[in-house]
């Protein structure tokens, strides 16, 4: 082989190592046993290291919302899809209720959102529902005591800034379904129960409100009622229509305290 020919196979594999130098190492996203739910967190990659909380989400119409009129009760739902696909407007017409759910959120992500999405839009009351996605996993393994936690902050930040807080139960799952399979199968109703057992304790033990959908949604079988959600974990029309008149019960109980 002639010297110039080295020289160029030279520089070839020089520069080929340096690219993989600064490349740096292939992140590997450890499988969680379900496809569709490998293939959800695979998607998310780009939320999880540049915006984790999803602040950008609500930024602009957060900007755009007046602070409450002079004795409005304002209230603000926030949560994860079960809320964001939730039309308030239709249940509560009228009412100056704020969405601010954001569809596959953990209680982690709600955390670090909650003073720009709840605190700075000056509520009375706050309605939280969240949980189900930790259990499920979405943004990696947690174990019931550090959601518990998420959940026992968020308590404490409303209080501290004169919010009264309504924590919902999680919501039973079905997998009456074909497509409701995967989401039953991430959410052991075991754990689903347990949440729910703290969480009704921690209400009672700190003079919040508990909200029970659980209790009247469940069928004889223990399992969301199969005609409340198609896909096993959101309610449709049916769902929301029970949940409708709870919710704005719990509303009427925080605002009298």
């Amino acid at each position: 082989m002639s010297t110039a020919r080295l020289l160029f196979v030279s520089l070839i594999l020089t520069t080929a190592a340096f690219a993989q130098q600064q490349s740096g190492p292939q992140v590997t996203i450890p499988s969680t046993g379900f496809a569709g739910l490998d293939q959800y967190r695979a998607s998310r990659i780009a939320i999880y290291t540049d915006d984790y909380g999803q602040l950008a989400r609500y930024r602009d119409a957060n900007a755009a919302l007046k602070a409450p009129a002079a004795n409005e009760n304002r209230v603000v739902f926030f949560g994860d899809s079960i809320t964001d696909i939730w039309k308030l407007d239709e249940s509560f017409p009228g009412k100056p209720y704020v969405n601010r759910g954001i569809g596959g959120q953990t209680t982690s992500q709600m955390l670090v959102r909650f003073r720009q999405d709840v605190l700075d839009l000056q509520p009375k009351v706050v309605v939280i529902l969240a949980g189900t996605n930790d259990i499920a996993g979405n943004t990696g393994p947690i174990p019931n005591q550090d959601i518990e936690a998420n959940l026992s902050d968020m308590a404490e930040l409303a209080r501290a800034h004169k919010v009264q807080a309504v924590f919902s139960s999680i919501l039973p799952v079905h997998n009456y379904t074909p497509k409701s399979q995967d989401f039953f199968a991430q959410r052991p109703m075991s754990r689903i129960l347990a949440v729910n057992k703290w969480l009704k304790s921690y209400c009672s033990e700190n003079d919040l409100i508990y909200l029970d959908y659980f209790d009247s949604l469940v069928d004889d079988k223990g399992l969301l009622k199969r005609d409340l959600a198609d896909d096993g974990l959101h309610p449709n029309k049916a769902g929301f229509a029970i949940m409708t008149p709870m919710a704005e019960k719990a509303i009427e109980q925080a605002l009298q305290k």
